[in-house]
């Protein structure tokens, strides 16, 4: 989800044999499942695609309320709205949790910011479909959260150390947005015959792009291998889609819903669900900017970016004045 279409070194990961004093130490040391801190040496390699990861990532939160956000003021009572609007505010925490991480790359997060606004850097796909109903606020709990905490969980055990830490707090907290997405799908597939239908209208449009979320197999991919040495990335992205469908349709079935794959099976000698591949090419023409919202997405932050400036500014010129009192006073 947070390393789509990320880039490590695209070269083949080298033996220990062939890594120079610096390198050799940086590896064993993560080999032996030790964290790398801010001020430790790394590779330009690792530091550059750690900084594109964690920028993703932040840049999938922030984002990731827009859809949500939508739904605020139409919630269909005081309660959900309330759940809905601490939602959001949870995501905005996790993106300044992880622009803090990445800052301690030595990349600030006005670059980082500035590269999402130029499309420079990416965000997660999923953010790029329109929530067209309550139900879809479900299924974004439901199915896009619980993507992103089969993604998260592992990163708490990374190996660089402020992102593995700040992936705690997150997990924590994603925990509650998908049981908080499972309970709107439950009330509406026991609700009306409307609400049902719209519960599963809503699990048919997000069932696919839900799985898109892990990213092409690995097979296509010569980086995932760098990033698994690094331990930057802790699962193939096979593996976490397969691990996602396998607990997802019992959940399904307990809701009464149809999930929309007519190959999907459970195959008794894998111990395993078969299911379908996503339509892949959907899924590169939505990361080359032609989803149903990519441009609506980045028009929304480029708005809070400009009307914003005001109180950037404002914020800055008052630490600039109490820093030179401070000075002044000693």
């Amino acid at each position: 989800m947070y390393a789509q279409m990320i880039k490590s070194t695209g070269q083949g990961v080298k033996s220990l044999d062939e890594m120079d004093p610096d390198e050799r130490a940086f590896q064993e040391r993560i080999n032996a499942g030790g964290k790398i801190e801010p001020k430790d040496w790394m590779p330009d390699g690792y530091r550059k695609n750690l900084i594109r990861q964690i920028g993703q990532h932040a840049h999938s939160e922030i984002v990731g309320q827009l859809p949500e956000g939508n739904w605020i003021t139409r919630a269909p009572t005081l309660e959900r709205k309330a759940i809905l609007l601490a939602k959001v505010q949870d995501e905005a925490g996790h993106g300044l949790y992880l622009y803090c991480a990445a800052e301690t790359l030595g990349v600030t997060r006005d670059d980082l910011t500035r590269d999402l606004l130029s499309g420079k850097m990416k965000y997660s796909s999923i953010f790029n479909y329109p929530t067209l109903t309550w139900a879809d606020m479900g299924a974004v709990g439901w199915l896009v959260d619980g993507a992103a905490i089969m993604n998260q969980v592992p990163l708490q055990r990374t190996s660089y150390g402020p992102y593995a830490r700040a992936m705690v707090r997150i997990c924590k907290e994603e925990s509650f947005h998908q049981r908080q997405g499972f309970d709107i799908m439950m009330k509406m597939a026991n609700g009306t015959e409307a609400q049902r239908k719209m519960a599963q209208d809503a699990l048919n449009r997000f069932w696919y792009p839900s799985l898109m979320m892990f990213g092409p197999s690995d097979k296509e991919s010569v980086h995932s291998a760098q990033s698994m040495a690094w331990k930057i990335k802790m699962n193939t992205n096979d593996e976490l889609r397969q691990k996602f469908v396998d607990q997802t349709v019992p959940q399904a079935e307990y809701l009464g819903l149809t999930v929309p794959d007519e190959h999907l099976k459970w195959n008794e000698e894998t111990g395993h669900y078969d299911f379908s591949e996503p339509d892949w090419e959907e899924f590169f023409d939505v990361l080359k900017g032609n989803g149903p919202c990519n441009n609506e997405r980045l028009e929304a932050r480029n708005k809070a970016w400009d009307e914003g400036r005001w109180v950037r500014e404002g914020l800055l010129a008052h630490a600039q004045k109490k820093q030179a009192a401070k000075l002044a006073a000693e």
